[in-house]
């Protein structure tokens, strides 16, 4: 539980008032989940040579604030903002704690995929993104819990339904990299098999992305078989890495958009479907969805 107290010196915790950021937001919502109740107190100045047995963040210069010269920089180039700091400090602790396998990899997996950016944005260092239309990031999210232009919305009241929402998404991501470590272990046996083949099979659904982006590196599998939440089974097209979102190969363009009748476009008895865009066929069994990806592999100039 999250307490926002009147004087410092009830204060465990400290960070700043004011506008609200991603930064010390998710700290909070990161204090919370490994220490329990959180009373704190948000000022917009403090100094922590008064304050010694205080966590202070994001504010009063001190261990866990970057504000000041000399602060913390990782290898590379990104600064750690409060976030980044407390979690390079207790990170570990606290995944220990839960009881979660591969602890440095999840540590270094969950700062680099999530916590990482946050320090960027917070630091100033913005991804170029090119676009016709807005897209907004988790911190943008953030802050539109700050108290809107002349309404009755309270700092405090704004501060923790955003510290909530930013500890349902902490605990969520630590569950999402949790999943993807794990399903990394199995593919590491299965992804040299799938490079011969050109297809990676999975007997169930898992996060495969990123080990195929890690370990494929010549870019030698096109296509991922594996059995449909929605029954049946289903292929899908493959990235060329997370940054070039461009398909290593696609499904031949007279099956695009066709539903039923694709069984008969080819010729594979229990093909469903093919999406207009090429990346995803389904059929009604495990022979049918294989007969489907090798006779995309054929057709292929790869």
């Amino acid at each position: 539980m999250i307490r926002i107290v009147d004087k410092i010196e009830d204060a465990k915790y400290i960070t700043h008032s004011g506008t609200m950021h991603a930064d010390e937001v998710f700290a909070t919502a990161f204090l919370s989940l490994y220490k329990g109740d959180i009373d704190l107190f948000r000022t917009p100045e403090v100094n922590p040579d008064n304050y010694p047995d205080v966590i202070i963040y994001d504010v009063g210069r001190g261990k866990f604030d970057h504000h000041q010269e000399g602060r913390e920089v990782r290898e590379n180039g990104i600064p750690y903002c409060s976030l980044g700091l407390l979690w390079k400090e207790f990170g570990k602790d606290f995944l220990k704690k839960r009881n979660i396998e591969h602890v440095d990899e999840v540590f270094e997996y969950l700062d680099k995929d999530f916590i990482e950016g946050i320090d960027a944005i917070d630091n100033g260092i913005f991804q170029k993104v090119e676009s016709t239309y807005k897209m907004r990031n988790l911190c943008d999210v953030i802050k539109l819990f700050n108290p809107s232009f002349e309404s009755d919305e309270k700092e405090s009241t704004q501060f923790l339904k955003a510290v909530d929402v930013a500890i349902k998404i902490f605990e969520e991501e630590v569950l999402s990299i949790v999943g993807r470590v794990k399903a990394k272990k199995i593919l590491e046996a299965k992804i040299p098999e799938a490079i011969e083949k050109h297809y990676l099979e999975l007997d169930k659904f898992m996060p495969y992305e990123e080990s195929i982006y890690t370990l494929d590196t010549n870019k030698q599998i096109y296509f991922v078989v594996f059995p449909s939440n929605r029954g049946g089974y289903s292929a899908k097209t493959i990235f060329n890495s997370s940054e070039d979102r461009v398909y290593r190969v696609e499904f031949p363009e007279e099956w695009a958009g066709h539903g039923k009748e694709l069984a008969e476009i080819t010729g594979v008895e229990g093909a469903t479907f093919c999406h207009l865009a090429k990346f995803i066929v389904s059929a009604t069994t495990r022979e049918a969805i294989i007969k489907l990806v090798e006779m995309a592999i054929s057709k292929s100039d790869k």
